[in-house]
């Protein structure tokens, strides 16, 4: 098993995000996960909300180990070919430390806020289709073009390649049947998603399907999930367990409410059971 740390980045000053991802670091996660947002999603009033591809550039020169992403990276927030370029730069950035992960974004009232277009939620995933085609196109560094349903390339070519080949590993955020989890079976190195042991047992097995249906090896596809790390630790070890028995072999714990001890002790007493 694996494990990521989600550093809640919103409503924190600059210097206490990159203490966290620092910390999670320090203590053997595997990766450090942001979001991708303007305002903050919960709380009441204004508060700090740093943009999240800056963010993981900055944090790519603060860190030496420790894997970055922003869980997920909404597709309405950046034109696709920009964001190639973005992934590529926080790739070099990092040495070859980025988790891409993608969806089709989902906070209206930002949107409206920040006079940010939001599609229908079909044309929102239409676009994701095409951010997709669009950044595994540019990673390969030679000239390509593309017709999509909403962007294109003509004869576009963006260097350099990134470190990772042939491009960062995209994770595929969310458990929808009609157009999540097929698009995960096409693109997804990773896919997360939300639910019970149970229901995303059910779930992955869809995904195994579709998979082959595509030409594509299921196990190829890496199964990522949440933890909580506000439960009693024989709890935690019951909720990894029934994680791993139904395929999943990544888990993103939450930023405990109960503060950087509680992160700390899941580490020593939990985590280093689990990973090896």
């Amino acid at each position: 098993m694996r494990f990521g740390i989600d550093v809640a980045q919103q409503r924190l000053a600059f210097d206490e995000i990159v203490d966290r991802v620092r910390f999670g670091e320090a203590l053997g996660f595997d990766g450090a996960w942001g979001f991708d947002h303007f305002v903050p999603t919960y709380g009441e009033g204004p508060g700090e909300c740093f943009e999240g591809m800056t963010t993981l550039a900055a944090l790519a020169t603060a860190t030496t180990t420790i894997r970055l992403g922003l869980l997920v990276t909404g597709v309405t927030y950046r034109h696709p070919s920009v964001l190639a370029v973005e992934a590529i730069t926080v790739d070099h950035a990092s040495h070859g430390r980025l988790d891409l992960a993608l969806g089709a974004a989902w906070y209206e009232a930002e949107h409206r806020q920040l006079g940010i277009e939001f599609p229908p939620i079909g044309e929102r995933f239409d676009r994701l289709e095409d951010t997709l085609e669009i950044v595994i196109r540019l990673t390969t560094g030679e000239v390509v073009s593309y017709d999509g349903h909403h962007f294109g390339l003509a004869e576009a070519r963006a260097r350099p390649v990134p470190v990772q080949r042939p491009h960062p590993p995209i994770w595929i955020g969310g458990t929808g049947l009609r157009r999540t989890l097929p698009i995960a079976a096409r693109y997804a190195d990773v896919w997360h998603g939300y639910g019970s042991p149970e229901e995303l047992r059910g779930l992955s097995a869809r995904l195994d399907g579709l998979a082959e249906q595509v030409g594509r090896d299921p196990a190829s596809i890496r199964r990522a999930s949440s933890l909580s790390l506000s439960e009693p630790d024989a709890v935690v070890r019951a909720n990894i367990e029934a994680m791993a028995e139904a395929g999943v072999s990544y888990l993103v714990c939450g930023w405990p409410s109960e503060g950087q001890d509680r992160a700390e002790e899941f580490a020593r007493d939990v985590m280093a059971d689990y990973v090896g």
